[in-house]
Parts: C-alpha cells; sequence; structure tokens
C-alpha cells in the first residue's frame, strides 16, 4: 500500500502555473512541472502578492487612483522581506491605475473561479479582479508579477484560457493581462484562431500530464 504521503497526486494546474509552463522551453518544462509535483506533496506555496493586490482593489474602490494611497501605504508595511518586490511593483501599479481613466467610470465588479479540462488536465482559472465601466465594459483581469516581461505564448495562454471559460468567471467581460512591473496590458488577439489555440493547449496540457508522472 502507497502512503498517502508520498504517493503522487493527480496532475493540477492552476491559471498561473500552467501559464508558466506554457512560456517555458525544452527540458525546463519538465523540470518546473516536477517541481510542482513536489511542492503540491508537501502541500507547500506562498503567494507574497496577496497585499499588493488587495491594495490595487482598495484604491480601484475608493477611487483613490490619483495617488495610489493604498498602494503607497502597501510598499511602506509590507514585510521587510517583500518590500524589495513591493517597490518593483508600485510604479507600474500606479501606470495601471492611472490608465483606467476617471475614477468614477469604473468599478470591482464581482468575479468567479472556474475549473476547466484541457488536454485532460484540470486548470484552476482564477483572475484577480473584475472591472465594469459606465460605458457598459466589462474587464475579467489577470495580474503578472514576474521580473521578465511575460512570454508571448504565456500571454495568448492565459488570455485564451479566461475567455474559454469567461461564461463562468464574469459573462461577457473581455479578459485582460496586466503586467504590473511595466503596467502594460495585454488584450486578445482579433486574429487568433481559436480552433488553432485550442489544439496547441490540449497538446501542452497532455505534455504537461505526461511529465507528471514519472518521479523526478
Amino acid at each position: 500500500m502507497v502512503s498517502s504521503t508520498t504517493a503522487t497526486p493527480t496532475p493540477y494546474a492552476t491559471l498561473l502555473s500552467f501559464s508558466r509552463y506554457i512560456g517555458r522551453t525544452g527540458p525546463a518544462k519538465a523540470t518546473f512541472v516536477g517541481g510542482l509535483r513536489r511542492a503540491r506533496q508537501a502541500r507547500s506555496g506562498f503567494n507574497p502578492h496577496g497585499q499588493f493586490i488587495k491594495a490595487l482593489k482598495a484604491d480601484i474602490q475608493f477611487r483613490n487612483r490619483g495617488d495610489h494611497t493604498a498602494v503607497a501605504a502597501a510598499v511602506g508595511t509590507v514585510a521587510p522581506r517583500w518590500r524589495a518586490l513591493y517597490a518593483a511593483l508600485e510604479a507600474g501599479g500606479a501606470r495601471y491605475l492611472d490608465s483606467l481613466g476617471d475614477p468614477g467610470k469604473v468599478e470591482l465588479a464581482q468575479i468567479h473561479d472556474a475549473l476547466g479540462v484541457i488536454g485532460g488536465l484540470t486548470v484552476k482559472v482564477n483572475p484577480h479582479l473584475g472591472l465594469r465601466y459606465d460605458d457598459g465594459r466589462a474587464e475579467a483581469v489577470r495580474l503578472y508579477f514576474d521580473e521578465q516581461p511575460p512570454a508571448p505564448d504565456l500571454a495568448v495562454a492565459t488570455l485564451w484560457l479566461m475567455s474559454r471559460h469567461m461564461h463562468q468567471i464574469m459573462p461577457k467581460a473581455e479578459p485582460v493581462l496586466v503586467d504590473l512591473r511595466r503596467g502594460e496590458v495585454h488584450r486578445p488577439d482579433p486574429k487568433t484562431r481559436p480552433d488553432d489555440v485550442e489544439r496547441w493547449l490540449a497538446g501542452e496540457a497532455a505534455a504537461f500530464t505526461a511529465m507528471w508522472g514519472p518521479a523526478a
């Protein structure tokens, strides 16, 4: 009988982990998947960005985008080990907030996580926030925090997976990926061919599952 503490867990990915896997090439993909599996077995993992996300939401909700009150406060009050990270995010976060325009014309909106299956792999699709504009537009926003800009494949995968499950996440909203370090917004390319992306991601998901199984 295999101990529950050592058994290989069922393959599973979040939107973040699957898109990061997509953004890698060659042997780095297998190394990355092995690391995810080991972290899942150890039930380890910590998100250092939570306080920054809450601050962005607060500046939108309370219309403080002009002086970015909550974001600035988060940089000053976060635990010292994360202060350099937050300082690196501050300027881009402020640019993104400014890009939203008149504070009175956009508000936070409710979003939901979704569970999807692609290529046999279960993926949790979890945007960070929803926005609704007074002209009727709506956006489901995924934030990107990494030091390097998002690879094109990572951006395509992220936006496509959100689009694929938008009926569960925030009906009729547009998916948006925000590169917070640079304050840049990525949106779906209208020239993208849905069937091509679906086949590509299904193949990537099948490969992810295959890499998950063998021992590292």
